[in-house]
């Protein structure tokens, strides 16, 4: 559906009710952040996305994911907690589905009331757009081990039955936090990193001598569908799948219905730069990953690098309002002062994009 043809959408940056008043470019994070401190994650999430944003530019604060806490703040376990009436425990190989919930499970519930709890405290009277992640089905399905046997990949029916319950969980997510943050417009992000390798049949099995199972174009467009349904019947104003691989599949996200694709931009190229251009033709925005984390200060040459594939493609300028700027990848591998860094200058690419965008 193009553009024009969307309900209003207080989280898309061309939409007056994003800003307020006027349009904007967007900028936000991807995820996870160094340390085990949320409230103070949050604390500078909140402050460099919202009170000190530049004008004409969209921050989109987000609920930081802190791995270093430990098993059960990584992606894929804080993931499969979401899961409905399939618990999983961690053992040797990764997180395995289990019969009933253990210690494993109770840490990673202690790990989300502590965040949710923090989450509504730091955005308390907060009115704008935020962002959750949760892993897709497909890397939960590459990453997550059956009770007996290999990955969940490896049984179709098990994939489907995996799809289903994070369809159910993730719906469940937006939700409750539509409930602790009431005036905020949610975005759910789908992080999908195992997607390509699923998708061309990479994924090993456990012996390491063959690989597993790839599914066909409509399994892989159906899973991620029901995801995205259930996340919008949930309440979400937008579903965005975000991959830091290469050749990520994006005419796949497109069939999904995905309202966004958020990529690390250096690993495109022109081919994947004129596949990016067709899912603008037909409505898809672009979250555009262009600041290296270990670049933290170099707004210019990010700017550069959105600005000179859109005009060597022919894509109007005006469109750039449809963006929305990120880091290439988490921010998990750095120092909380770098992330803060990086964080602020995805504002500062921002705002000069808007200005470039406005002539």
């Amino acid at each position: 559906m193009p553009p024009s043809a969307r309900d209003p959408d207080p989280t898309d940056p061309r939409d007056p009710a994003a800003t307020g008043s006027s349009y904007g470019v967007g900028a936000t994070g991807v995820g996870s952040w160094p340390g085990t401190d949320v409230r103070e994650a949050l604390r500078v999430v909140r402050g460099e996305l919202t009170t000190t944003v530049p004008e004409g530019v969209v921050g989109v604060p987000y609920l930081p994911e802190l791995p270093a806490r430990g098993p059960g703040a990584d992606l894929l376990g804080r993931s499969a907690h979401l899961l409905v009436d399939l618990p999983v425990d961690l053992q040797p190989q990764g997180w395995r589905l289990v019969d009933r919930p253990g210690r494993d499970h109770d840490r990673t519930g202690g790990w989300w009331r502590q965040d949710l709890d923090e989450l509504a405290e730091a955005l308390d009277g907060y009115d704008g757009p935020l962002k959750l992640q949760v892993a897709g089905p497909w890397t939960l399905a590459a990453g997550v081990w059956l009770p007996l046997g290999d990955r969940v990949l490896s049984d179709r029916g098990a994939s489907r039955d995996l799809a289903a319950s994070l369809a159910e969980g993730a719906a469940g997510h937006v939700a409750d936090v539509r409930r602790l943050v009431p005036g905020a417009s949610m975005v759910l992000q789908l992080d999908e990193p195992s997607l390509t390798a699923v998708s061309r049949g990479r994924i090993r099995s456990e012996s390491g001598y063959s690989v597993l199972r790839t599914p066909e174009p409509a399994e892989l467009v159906g899973a991620l569908g029901a995801v995205v349904d259930a996340a919008r019947g949930a309440g979400a104003a937008q579903v965005v799948v975000h991959s830091c691989a290469s050749d990520v599949p994006l005419d796949l996200l497109r069939r999904a219905g995905v309202d966004a694709v958020s990529l690390d931009t250096g690993l495109l190229g022109r081919p994947g730069w004129e596949a990016v251009a067709g899912l603008l033709d037909a409505g898809v925005r672009l979250w555009a990953g262009v600041l290296p984390t270990d670049e933290p200060g170099a707004a210019e040459a990010a700017v550069d690098r959105v600005l000179t594939p859109w005009r060597e493609l022919g894509l109007p300028l005006a469109d750039l309002t449809a963006l929305m700027v990120t880091p290439s990848c988490g921010l998990a591998g750095s120092t909380p002062e770098a992330a803060r860094a990086v964080t602020a200058t995805t504002t500062q690419v921002a705002a000069r994009l808007a200005e470039a965008a406005t002539g």
